[in-house]
């Protein structure tokens, strides 16, 4: 599995990860052994969007 973190938080280790396959699986990386959210990809791809709509141009 691969982890991916936004290209936006530079070496910052307060953001999330993202690891895309079948399932998403998103962890927080302050604390990666506390588990993780795992989503659909569908859910995941509704909050992407979301988030780009929010954004401004």
């Amino acid at each position: 599995m691969t982890w991916r973190k936004s290209s936006y938080s530079g070496q910052e280790a307060e953001c999330v990860e993202v690891a895309l396959a079948r399932v998403v699986r998103i962890r927080d990386t302050k604390d990666r052994p506390g588990g993780t959210l795992t989503i659909s990809t569908r859910s995941w791809d509704a909050l992407v969007r979301g988030f780009s709509a929010e954004l401004p141009c």
